[in-house]
């Protein structure tokens, strides 16, 4: 078999709107996908609109979110010295990779959702009929996208992503340029969410979309599945 060559894209966004505070990817929603897509055979490239480094939102190395995953991504050197060198966006090739995911923090919905290096290479994959995957905020990469015919990639199928309630929760309603759960639906997505901060994966054809931090590791283990019957 193959190996599978699944490209990963990170926020190079630091700024939490007018606050002041630093927003970026969360570690949890990089490192649990990371290591269940390497621990297959997977070959991962990460890639960010900047290149370089990107950016952690310092809230996720807080100890309350600390999981098996971020203990041993913090304890691997090799892959902080691969995230640190991340490939820039608009240098990657669609045709190169098997799968794209993206991992999301709060950091995509200012660069990314508009982002048309983005834009290009998910259309390139979706519409290739390669596998999509995003989560939590991730899935506002979704929102510019467009399918072969035109029309708004989300609309009509089913999806998910960070809901209004935890966006709430985290009391950053007012702080968001956009509520991902609302943008989702006026693109027609058949939005759905499972309990705030619990798993909650969507799969809609070569589309995988998560809710939360929590939903992290079982959509990439759905795109692992959704890869291995191709």
């Amino acid at each position: 078999m193959n190996v599978l060559k699944i490209l990963i894209v990170l926020t190079s966004h630091s700024q939490l709107g007018n606050t002041g505070e630093k927003t970026g990817f969360w570690v949890e929603e990089f490192a649990a996908p990371y290591y269940a897509l390497a621990d297959a055979g997977a070959q991962i490239t990460i890639a960010s609109p900047l290149g370089g480094q990107p950016p952690i939102d310092p809230k996720s190395e807080l100890p309350d979110f600390q999981t098996e995953a971020t203990k041993r991504f913090f304890a691997d050197k090799a892959l902080q010295t691969k995230l640190a060198s991340t490939v820039k966006l608009d240098q990657v090739n669609a045709a190169d990779y098997d799968a794209v995911f993206y991992p999301g923090g709060h950091g995509p919905l200012w660069d990314l959702t508009t982002n048309k290096a983005s834009i290009a290479l998910i259309e390139q994959f979706y519409n290739a009929g390669k596998p999509v995957a995003a989560v939590c905020h991730a899935p506002a990469v979704l929102l510019h996208t467009k399918k072969a015919n035109g029309e708004p990639l989300v609309k009509g199928l089913q999806v998910t992503g960070f809901s209004n309630t935890e966006e709430e929760g985290v009391q950053l309603t007012k702080v968001v340029p956009f509520l991902l759960e609302d943008e989702l639906k006026k693109n027609g997505g058949q939005y759905s969410k499972g309990a705030d901060w619990g798993s909650y994966v969507l799969k809609d054809g070569h589309l995988i979309t998560g809710q939360n931090p929590a939903s992290s590791e079982e959509a990439a283990k759905q795109l692992l599945t959704l890869l291995q019957k191709k």
